[in-house]
């Protein structure tokens, strides 16, 4: 029987699901991308969306073991590619595609933590996540072309993030670069030096639970809702039941009675729990 290629740890309203590949950088391989691939879509059927309590999981932690979050695609795995047919192929594609759908479109924040390098579909599952963090020693690129393929089953969740004029460029090259330039281009939205890298993952984790549950599983939809339709009848017509249903929800009532009675809501009771 083959190792286990993550870990997940409940802690509290915090899930950690690591990738537990470090001899081999996390590269994921078709056992990695079936286990995240199961993860996010048993987080997402345990997600609550009008759970005032706060008892159900609240935010992921994504990371990666060792001294590297991912190297992206596995070398023996590639290598076994090359001679697939081109059924096969296309079934592995929609295989990894699903991974990178069931992170993004999981009702919970989902949280990076980058450190050592991002490469090719490592980059695409820093930008499947909601929100990343990154040590100022990271790297990251989009180095399919140096290999001869293109970053085709990642740009639905790259470019959303970094936009076609700066993914022109580095699609383009494959080049490497640093968590600066990640951070100019929206790939990531923190940098800092790698001794600190742990505080400012708990920072941001206190920051989330902070949050009502709900209205982020709804916050989720909203946003590439609207970056579709725009200002259309439709949107108007989805933004404005949306935040009437939210008023209505038990959470919407919970937040504005505590806010008015000048008290925590009762999803912050779980907020120093990660």
């Amino acid at each position: 029987m083959s190792q286990p290629t993550l870990t997940l740890l409940r802690e509290g309203p915090l899930v950690r699901v690591t990738m537990a590949r470090p001899e081999s950088r996390n590269a994921f391989n078709p056992a990695m991308i079936a286990e995240l691939t199961q993860a996010f879509t048993d987080l997402t059927a345990a997600a609550t969306e009008d759970d005032p309590s706060g008892e159900g999981p609240r935010v992921v932690l994504l990371s990666g073991e060792g001294r590297v979050f991912s190297a992206g695609a596995d070398l023996e795995w590639m290598r076994s590619m090359a001679g697939y047919a081109l059924e096969d192929n296309l079934a592995d594609a929609m295989r990894l595609a699903a991974l990178f759908r069931a992170i993004r479109d999981c009702p919970l924040p989902v949280l990076a933590r980058v450190q050592g390098a991002a490469m090719g579909g490592g980059s695409g599952l820093v930008a499947a996540c909601d929100i990343a963090v990154a040590a100022e020693g990271a790297v990251f690129a989009f180095s399919e072309a140096r290999l001869g393929i293109v970053p085709a089953v990642i740009s639905p969740f790259v470019l959303p993030k970094i936009g076609s004029g700066a993914a022109r460029e580095l699609f383009l090259t494959g080049e490497r670069f640093d968590a600066r330039r990640a951070l100019a281009i929206g790939l990531i939205n923190r940098v800092v030096p790698e001794s600190e890298l742990d505080a400012a993952i708990a920072e941001r984790l206190s920051a989330l639970l902070a949050a009502a549950p709900g209205a982020q599983s709804a916050i989720k939809r909203l946003i590439p809702y609207v970056a579709s339709e725009g200002d259309s009848p439709a949107s108007r017509a989805f933004t404005a039941r949306l935040i009437a249903d939210r008023r209505a929800s038990r959470e919407g009532q919970e937040g504005m009675a505590a806010f008015l009675e000048r008290r925590p809501p009762s999803w912050a009771a779980s907020e120093g729990s990660a």
